[in-house]
């Protein structure tokens, strides 16, 4: 570029739903990298969210003042280059994405066609983009029948924030199983409580952190072996480089398949070893080199863990495999091409 000449951005309208971790990692901290490659991305938020309130009495008002808030913003979008929408406006339903400008790119994280209201509604939004962009390959392959403009892109993880802590020897000698997730997902860490109770009575020296928006609810586990910590952005990472082992449980069903293996590279970047559930996309990611074991019974669950804490060297190796595994398939600085190349596309 010339001196005195203006860089020409392609103008990108994102509409996410909210502050939390989904729009974060899937759009939000692409900005500055897609900035730099010539994509200048602004976010519209949903000012209430794009779920609905746990409250159902209140759930209609919530739905007309979310659809009301988004009205300026998608009047806005015909302002634009590109629309992206990170899914649909309003969680399962059909609102105002048909009036957002072309052209209308889809991203999916999530089997969100599962659910009951979106089993209509998701093949539409998908049939009136120009593009989807998909998490990984069993999201893309179930997509295609809707529209066949598809880039398989993973979640990727910012490998400069997310690193491991050089020395864990300040958590006073205690060693750490940890889990992150959202509330919904809280009942897959459920259903492993069995394994992970045995694992705690046979280490004096090991806890369960639950970083998540809620207290779990153990029936078996002591409380005092539980070190349950809020999620925040602000203190994501730091409560995953602490941990010693990173857990990522989820069910052989549709909607675990369609799981995009985020809590496990998270766990990887911060080099941890991992013990999952070998389902979907896990088992991509395992297949990549020996960061951890999967584990599908209770006795594997009891195994795998108690091998890791039993071998803290061997432990250690997997976390430094997990570590180049991101650094080489799943950082921003990998992906951030692929999806300036891709959104590039459709407007030059």
């Amino acid at each position: 570029m010339s001196p005195g000449e203006t860089q020409q951005f392609i103008r990108v309208a994102a509409f996410t739903g909210s502050k939390d971790a989904a729009p974060m990692f899937r759009v939000r901290q692409y900005i500055p990298r897609l900035l730099s490659q010539g994509i200048q991305i602004t976010e519209f938020l949903a000012r209430f969210g794009s779920w609905p309130p746990l409250n159902k009495a209140i759930r209609p008002l919530w739905l007309a003042a979310t659809v009301a808030t988004r009205v300026p913003a998608v009047a806005r979008s015909h302002k634009y280059d590109l629309t992206l929408l990170q899914r649909e406006m309003v969680s399962t339903l059909l609102t105002l994405e048909r009036f957002t400008a072309r052209p209308r790119i889809l991203d999916v994280d999530d089997a969100v066609w599962v659910q009951r209201r979106a089993a209509k509604n998701f093949p539409l939004l998908a049939k009136m983009c120009d593009g989807v962009v998909c998490g990984n390959d069993f999201l893309a392959e179930n997509v295609r029948q809707w529209n066949t403009n598809i880039l398989i892109l993973p979640t990727a993880v910012d490998t400069d924030r997310f690193i491991p802590l050089e020395s864990k020897a300040t958590q006073n000698s205690k060693r750490i199983i940890g889990w992150t997730g959202v509330l919904s997902n809280l009942p897959y860490l459920y259903e492993i409580e069995k394994a992970l109770d045995v694992v705690l009575r046979k280490y004096d020296d090991v806890v369960l952190r639950v970083v998540s928006g809620m207290r779990p609810n153990f029936r078996l586990i002591d409380n005092a072996r539980v070190e349950y910590i809020p999620w925040s952005i602000e203190n994501d990472a730091q409560t995953i480089r602490e941990m010693s082992i990173g857990l990522m449980p989820i069910p052989d069903s549709l909607w675990g398949r369609g799981k995009c293996s985020y809590k496990m590279l998270l766990y990887m970047s911060c080099g941890l070893p991992v013990v999952v559930s070998p389902v979907g996309m896990n088992n991509e990611v395992l297949a990549l080199g020996k960061a951890g074991f999967p584990a599908q019974t209770e006795s594997d669950w009891v195994d795998a863990l108690s091998w890791l804490l039993d071998n803290p060297d061997a432990a250690a190796n997997m976390g430094k495999d997990g570590r180049r595994i991101i650094e080489e398939n799943y950082s921003l600085s990998v992906l951030s091409p692929k999806l300036a190349n891709y959104l590039k596309k459709f407007v030059t």
